[in-house]
């Protein structure tokens, strides 16, 4: 929803239908060796160059387009290590997943990052081949990279012709690959190197793993502190290892291997500072914020000293409170989400008056369990996983993630937002049932979730889950808002097609209506959902996964093949029964209203009477189909009236546009009887525009009806609210001070 797909546009389409043919090619050579016809040296030599060009690249002013090829799923390997058989380099054969086997390798470059992890590898026999391995390429960056002389085992290797021709083993699931410490018993001999007997012990263990640790290289350490665990410690040692280890799981963000080394001892009688305090770090960061809080008052009563954990027992609690009240400092949601590069904002989610339950036809879906107001929260959902690109930095690459299978292709982070799920997933395997749980099409997955106590993330299902599910986000609603209003634009650019990305579980199973109940808006990585009607109890929520607002006005179904359905509200009922030559009609004459809308306010009287044949090609009332072509000109005629100080015809066609949206409204029609209030009886659908929309009426009321100017601005903030997710920024947006006529201050910020 929202992402900018490209699978459309010719220039992309070459690309596509390119390595589909590439594809096709690599399919003819399967089966055969996987033995290159260069030598050792040239493939080394070939490999070193491209990784020296790949280092001096300069960064352009503007932004990288890489290219990102999906292969044909393939499910990753769910066979206990001690049941596959070894292979060599020679064994293995193009485009063939080789089951039920695995391949032991040392890395002899160091490592290239692309849209892959590149090495080149040799096994035993010392034959070479390139290794890619995808979704890794953030973890194994810095001290964890793949340093040479790494020792690798790939299970079930699968070896693709590459876009170059060339031959590479390529590694998609993170289970399908094991990095083999160096004095583990697999490492042949030729390979280890020399340890002596002061060496194996499990202090001298724990000892190695510290000084890893303090260069950072977090995955050295881990295996020390494991070995350690595995040399018989003493219960001394094994606590402290255990702790330590704890800690460097923290750091490398498995939150539930932490929360495991340091259960036992939390527990114990006299729980130790260092694992109270990594215990209800460890929850915190897994979002279990009453248990974290638990933790920390445990940890004050027994070390009152300790203000790191005093602090941190704040931070829960701030976070506790705001997953149970809803109740957020928006304001400061909006400076973290500017300061922070990517805006992840350390906030809670909050799940309010909503459930997940079972629809009629559309599977499940998201419904009230009380009735709520429009402009009410729904809920405030943390992201599960977030990719952001920072359209000013001229560093940060877009990825055109190609997807043959499927013949679709987006331009933006959707491949980084793939490789943060997976990671996510493989790192903390308690989040993986919901996860997968969520929509993900015909796609099967595997059947087993864990294998030798190593979790089965899917990659492809994964990929699946994201292709469906995820959503294209600004940096904040806000700042969309008022760009759109900055361009003098009266409806947003609802199909506005972004380049960062994410993925709300909760928000996934809301499904689509173009005649929308619910909206969502954005602040950094927060996903902020409000009502846009009053709603009963038991009422789904819907918004729209594209917007009926830029579908064209040929009267074709709204296009949502994508997802597998067609929209039936009743917007779309009304096109399909709706006779062509009357669709034609209504296209010539929004045509028509264009032209005489950019010849100026003169031929108004021309534009009312096209406005007024227009509102003939409808039949029903507008409360029960809304009349989507009226909207815009309607909202433009009102705004020439009230730059023109013509407030009773202000006030007319501002409430012929909300009309137009399907909102049917008390109250506001002159000459308005003094003491009756404005009302709005049904709320109807809620795009940008709106909230000036009722500025332009609150404008106009000062004049003609003084009681109602408070009333139409009130709605206007909530309006607002809807739109950018609160309304604590109303004043710094909208007011009196601005030269427009619906209120927007120009310089808002």
């Amino acid at each position: 929803m929202d992402t900018y797909n490209v699978s459309n546009v010719p220039a992309y389409l070459r690309i596509l239908n390119g390595h589909k043919q590439s594809l096709k090619n690599a399919r003819n050579l399967k089966g055969r060796p996987a033995s290159s016809e260069k030598s050792r040296n040239e493939i080394l030599m070939q490999f070193s160059f491209r990784r020296l060009m790949s280092s001096q690249r300069q960064p352009k002013s503007s932004v990288n387009i890489r290219s990102s090829f999906l292969p044909l799923a393939y499910t990753p390997c769910t066979t206990s290590f001690k049941d596959l058989n070894r292979v060599m380099i020679k064994d293995l054969c193009l485009e063939t997943h080789h089951r039920g086997t695995y391949v032991l390798l040392r890395t002899i470059t160091p490592t290239d990052t692309l849209t892959a992890a590149m090495v080149i590898v040799e096994d035993e026999e010392e034959s070479v081949l390139m290794l890619q391995l995808y979704n890794q390429g953030q973890e194994l960056s810095g001290r964890n990279d793949l340093n040479k002389g790494t020792v690798i085992v790939v299970k079930e290797p699968y070896v693709k012709v590459m876009s170059d021709g060339d031959y590479g083993l390529r590694v998609d699931h993170l289970s399908d690959v094991k990095f083999i410490p160096e004095f583990d018993s697999l490492v042949p001999l030729s390979w280890r190197r020399k340890v002596s007997e002061a060496d194996e012990s499990s202090n001298s263990w724990k000892l190695k793993g510290n000084d890893f640790f303090n260069k950072a290289s977090y995955r050295a350490a881990i295996e020390c502190y494991t070995e350690a665990l595995n040399s018989h410690p003493s219960s001394e040692v094994a606590v402290a290892t255990q702790l330590n280890r704890a800690l460097t799981f923290l750091k490398t963000h498995r939150f539930d291997a932490a929360l495991l080394d340091v259960e036992e001892a939390a527990c114990a009688p006299s729980p130790s500072e260092k694992a109270l305090f990594r215990k209800a770090q460890a929850l915190y960061n897994l979002q279990r914020f009453q248990e974290s809080c638990e933790a920390h008052k445990l940890l004050r009563e027994r070390y009152p000293k300790n203000s790191s954990a005093a602090q941190e027992f704040k931070r829960a609690s701030a976070r506790l409170d705001e997953q149970t009240s809803g109740e957020y400092k928006f304001r400061l949601l909006h400076l973290e989400a500017r300061k922070r590069q990517p805006p992840h904002l350390d906030r809670g989610s909050f799940i309010g008056p909503v459930s997940v339950q079972p629809t009629k036809s559309h599977g499940r879906g998201l419904f009230t369990i009380e009735a709520v107001k429009a402009g009410d929260l729904l809920f405030c959902e943390k992201a599960f996983a977030h990719a952001f690109h920072d359209a000013k930095s001229t560093t940060h690459d877009l990825n055109l993630l190609i997807n043959a299978q499927s013949d679709t292709m987006t331009l933006g982070t959707q491949a980084e937002l793939i490789e943060l799920a997976v990671q996510r997933l493989y790192k903390n395997p308690s989040v993986l049932p919901a996860f997968i749980d969520l929509h993900h099409g015909a796609y099967k997955p595997v059947a087993v979730q864990e294998i030798d106590g190593i979790p089965i993330v899917d990659t492809f299902l994964v990929g699946r889950i994201i292709q469906l599910n995820c959503f294209g986000c600004p940096l904040s609603s806000r700042e969309s808002h008022m760009s759109a209003m900055r361009n003098d634009e009266t409806a947003k650019k609802s199909n506005e097609q972004f380049h960062s990305c994410g993925i709300w579980r909760l928000a996934s199973y809301v499904n689509h209506s173009c005649f929308s109940n619910a909206r969502r808006s954005f602040i950094g990585d927060m996903m902020v959902v409000r009502a846009t009607k009053d709603l009963a109890p038991g009422t789904e929520l819907t918004f729209w996964y594209k917007s009926p607002f830029t579908r064209d006005s040929k009267g074709d179904p709204m296009d949502l093949g994508h997802w597998g359905f067609e929209c039936d509200c009743a917007i779309c009922q009304e096109i399909q029964k709706t006779d062509k030559t009357v669709m034609s009609k209504r296209t010539r004459l929004e045509a028509d209203l264009q032209k005489l809308f950019n010849l100026g306010a003169k031929h108004s009287s021309r534009i009312e009477k096209s406005i007024s044949g227009l509102a003939e090609t409808y039949t029903q009332l507008a409360s029960v189909v809304p009349r989507l072509a009226l909207w815009k000109p309607c909202l433009s005629l009102a705004a020439i009236f009230a730059a023109s100080h013509k407030p009773k015809r202000t006030v007319e066609f501002g409430l012929k546009a909300l009309e137009s949206l399907g909102y049917v409204i008390d109250g506001g029609k002159l000459p308005h009887a003094a003491g009756t209030p404005l009302s709005v009886k049904e709320w109807g659908l809620m795009t940008d525009g709106v909230v000036g929309c009722w500025m332009i009426l609150s404008g106009a009321y000062e004049t003609v009806a003084p009681g109602l100017e408070a009333q139409a601005k009130q709605y206007a903030r909530i309006s607002y609210r809807i739109c950018v997710g609160e309304d604590s920024t109303f004043e710094e947006t909208y007011g009196k001070l601005s030269q427009r006529p619906d209120g927007f201050l120009e310089t808002a910020q």
